[in-house]
């Protein structure tokens, strides 16, 4: 194992509550209630795929004008309602990974977003980085993963990826990757397609330095 990739939202950062919240408010001001639970089982998927999933559900086709406008709303309301913060022992997690492995993040959110959250919490941290901008297709499709990959230069059979989501771990899978899931938000019973699947970040830690002594590294 040379590289592991994480996804941000709900791996690293406990943020998906205030993402579920903005979905919400814009969504309503549209005519569209929903379960808050459907941003959850959509984590990983850009805010194009969101959008365009969600009003096809209730019967209407966006235009590229309304996903552009629902996504710059969306954001807006993030910015004022959120307050991320990482999960505890992730930092640490982290500072022990460094001088291991090249870290990388793949995350369906904003360029923005995703560049604030990271300079904020773990600043100098990822050598690779792929937000929800950089491929037209975002997760479940592997092009996220596959770009990173690329950029990370490093064979598939040395990487693993860290998820939290359904659509996420398909991902990764469909990349050919290894993957372990972190049961944040959603059941064991959502993450059954990831290889391993964790409680905590506490497991996580204990589950990936087992990878390392079964590697010899």
């Amino acid at each position: 194992m040379k590289a592991i990739i994480f996804d941000m939202d709900g791996v690293l950062v406990d943020s998906m509550s205030y993402h579920a919240e903005a979905w919400d408010i814009v969504l309503k001001k549209e005519g569209i209630n929903i379960d808050k639970k459907i941003i959850y089982e959509l984590e990983g998927a850009n805010y194009r795929q969101v959008i365009d999933i969600i009003l096809r559900q209730h019967g209407r086709i966006p235009t590229e004008s309304e996903i552009q406008e629902l996504g710059h709303k969306k954001l807006a309301v993030f910015e004022q309602i959120e307050q991320v913060r990482p999960f505890g022992g992730v930092t640490e997690l982290l500072e022990f990974l460094k001088p291991k492995y090249k870290l990388a993040v793949v995350s369906g959110s904003n360029r923005k977003t995703v560049q604030t959250t990271l300079n904020t919490f773990f600043p100098g941290i990822f050598k690779v980085i792929v937000d929800g901008e950089e491929t037209m297709i975002g997760k479940p499709s592997p092009e996220p993963y596959l770009r990173a990959i690329e950029k990370l230069d490093i064979p598939k059979s040395h990487c693993l990826v860290i998820e939290n989501a359904p659509l996420g771990i398909r991902s990764a899978k469909s990349a050919d990757l290894r993957c372990i899931a972190i049961t944040t938000y959603l059941g064991k019973e959502c993450l059954k397609e990831a290889d391993i699947v964790v409680a905590n970040h506490k497991e996580l830690r204990r589950c990936i330095e087992k990878e390392t002594v079964r590697e010899g590294n």
